[in-house]
């Protein structure tokens, strides 16, 4: 599919992870106006384009698909933001955070508390060998995977399948898997988040089935969320899935140190950036998760060190689709091929 490149292993001269946490505290406050800006300036072009949608229809069916299409990029941005909500990063009011993020929940699909909750595990967790499992892109080790009877060995390759993880997988993420937060189904708070976030999406389908039939739900509703949640999954998976990313069991592990280390800088076009929200630097964001999306940048600009650290393409993260299993010895993702010239 790709060549996968030989990238030099990350820089060594960077400040420790710790001391960037005490630089990087003065970004963490959000201001008031500029958030309100950037989630007017993100759900109004989102509902103009719903709109836009909804009207096209009466001119050409391939005319409102390409338009919902568009606007995935829209519903992306407001993922991030209620990312930030969860965070507690786009105002400083908690109250209000969460009851946004809850709203977006339902444009997104994704039950905030449970998805909070999740995230706040991924964040404590990052490349811990110990801790996997919640939040993360299912990842074993050469040695693991060697042990494991054939059946296992082809149902993990066929998770890592590019058609399956970027493919299949993100609409059966957000379409079903969010429906019921099977991982935390013994606890009452996670359970309602669900049912209400369920509750409120049949409800607006429901609505837009009443007033429009069925294609707008198939022309505009499916195409746009199928589309932001495979730009989703993609993503998550580049921001932490590259060679030279950063593993450890739990004598070695620490917070910071996995922060830094295990997170990419993922370098976009100016319009990518924007839409995802900065949410490619991605090392930053791990580093100190309460700073605004839309101060990720000034960080940057400041500390240009770190613009350099981890650094990754879109040409360069196109090849690691291919990289499956952890070498814990040499401390690199490798492929299935790679793997297998070290037996």
């Amino acid at each position: 599919m790709f060549d996968i490149p030989q990238r030099a292993a990350p820089p060594t001269d960077v400040q420790k992870a710790t001391d960037w946490v005490r630089i990087l505290a003065k970004y963490r406050e959000p201001s008031v106006g500029r958030s309100w800006f950037e989630l007017a300036v993100t759900i109004g072009p989102f509902v103009g384009l719903w709109a836009l949608a909804w009207w096209s229809m009466s001119v050409s069916y391939w005319l409102t698909v390409v338009i919902a299409l568009v606007n995935a990029g829209f519903l992306l941005r407001l993922f991030i933001i209620q990312h930030d909500c969860g965070h507690g990063a786009f105002f400083n009011n908690r109250t209000l955070s969460d009851w946004l993020g809850r709203v977006l929940g339902v444009l997104t699909l994704t039950p905030y508390d449970v998805w909070r909750r999740s995230h706040a595990i991924h964040h404590s967790a990052a490349g811990h060998l110990d801790r996997r499992g919640i939040g993360d892109v299912h990842t074993l080790t050469v040695d693991e995977y060697r042990a494991l009877p054939w059946r296992s060995r082809m149902l993990y390759r066929l998770y890592r399948n590019p058609v399956v993880l970027f493919g299949l997988g993100p609409s059966y993420v957000f379409l079903a898997e969010n429906r019921i937060p099977v991982c935390f189904l013994s606890q009452a708070k996670h359970w309602f988040s669900a049912m209400c976030t369920n509750a409120a999406l049949i409800a607006a389908l429901g609505v837009i089935f009443y007033f429009g039939g069925l294609m707008p739900i198939l022309l505009i509703f499916l195409p746009s969320t199928i589309l932001a949640a495979t730009a989703g999954v993609w993503l998550f998976y580049v921001q932490h899935q590259f060679e030279h990313t950063h593993w450890e069991g739990e004598e070695e592990w620490q917070l910071q140190e996995a922060a830094l280390h295990g997170s990419s800088h993922y370098v976009m076009p100016a319009v990518l950036q924007w839409l995802s929200g900065n949410i490619g630097i991605h090392h930053v964001h791990h580093l100190y998760s309460r700073i605004p999306f839309y101060r990720l940048p000034e960080v940057l600009r400041d500390h240009p060190v770190l613009s350099e650290h981890n650094r990754l393409t879109i040409p360069e993260s196109l090849a690691t689709a291919r990289l499956h299993l952890w070498d814990e010895k040499n401390k690199r993702l490798l492929s299935f091929a790679q793997a297998r010239s070290l037996a």
